[in-house]
């Protein structure tokens, strides 16, 4: 049976405006095996799976959980866990860091805050290197096991980057799909020297737009008209463009984009369905999952 990442691949399905939209990530470090559902089938207390998946819930926070690299025994012992807190939003991107011997502590943690760029004193300040996620929950998906593990196993050792396997951050098709903080941008069908080369702009503030899925900060019509707007002119800095929320209705949804320095545009994004139908992830029925696209990005008088 033909694999959702190879039919994908096949019909050459743009990446663009894919990612995942979250302005906030909470990374829990769970070592072993992964469910389906992560946080509810894994080695994660799932009483305490289910109280962070609903306190998220509408916050603008996603929670997923991480590990280290390389085999995975399914060991049930105690373990400490490390903890991210990752805010995307351009101006104020910042990653906190905690290391927990319980999970538990995380209740105290309020997700509409942290979603809102307000982490309230939690953790400190982590100054290590940028967190590069690669998705690999075979539970999940087969194509984010199969594509995702060797991937991150050649990534184990890559310097200037702290690497973690993750659960989900959404598009099992365009496996194997990687996750940059602090700045939240997705990456789809990547191998180890084009991650090296997006690690690179990271640390030196920079976009690296090739393969890119998007800004998980902004909502996909939001994600398509910044990549448009970079793709114009040149700009690669991280922080200098920010999405308005996109307004009008589909088909024809309309986002403002505006530069640090006081341009603006207005990017005309149409939303359509891809075709032909496709698995979206494996043995799953064909669909066809929405596209965005910019149709036309239009400079309008600075601010």
């Amino acid at each position: 049976m033909i694999t959702c990442a190879t039919a994908s691949r096949e019909l050459d399905e743009p990446l663009t405006a894919t990612a995942a939209t979250a302005r906030t990530w909470l990374l829990v470090e769970q070592p072993g095996p992964w469910g389906a559902k992560a946080l509810t089938s894994g080695h994660l207390d799932p009483a305490l799976g289910r109280e962070l998946e609903a306190s998220a819930e509408g916050t603008g926070t996603r929670i997923a959980l991480v590990r280290r690299p390389g085999r995975h025994a399914d060991r049930h012992g105690p373990a400490r866990h490390h903890v991210f807190l990752a805010h995307t939003a351009p101006g104020n991107a910042w990653i906190r860091h905690a290391v927990l011997d319980d999970p538990a502590g995380l209740r105290r943690l309020d997700p509409a805050a942290a979603g809102r760029g307000d982490h309230g004193g939690w953790g400190e300040p982590w100054t290590g290197d940028p967190l590069v996620c690669v998705c690999t929950n075979g539970k999940r998906d087969r194509c984010c096991a199969l594509l995702g593990r060797p991937l991150a196993g050649d990534l184990a050792h890559l310097d200037g980057a702290e690497v973690w396997e993750i659960t989900h951050i959404g598009g099992h098709r365009f496996a194997p799909t990687v996750l940059v903080l602090p700045h939240g941008y997705a990456y789809g069908r990547v191998d180890a020297r084009h991650v090296k080369e997006v690690v690179e702009g990271v640390r030196e503030g920079r976009v690296v737009t090739g393969l890119c899925r998007g800004r998980s900060t902004w909502d996909r019509p939001g994600q398509a008209a910044e990549l448009a707007v970079r793709a114009l002119t040149g700009e690669d800095r991280a922080d200098a463009l920010t999405a308005e929320p996109a307004a009008g209705a589909a088909p024809h949804r309309t986002v403002l984009v505006r530069h640090a320095d006081g341009r603006r545009w207005r990017v005309a994004v149409e939303q359509g369905s891809s075709v032909p139908s496709r698995p979206e992830s494996c043995g799953a029925a064909p669909a066809s999952p929405a596209r965005f696209t910019a149709r036309d990005v239009h400079p309008l008088p600075p601010a």
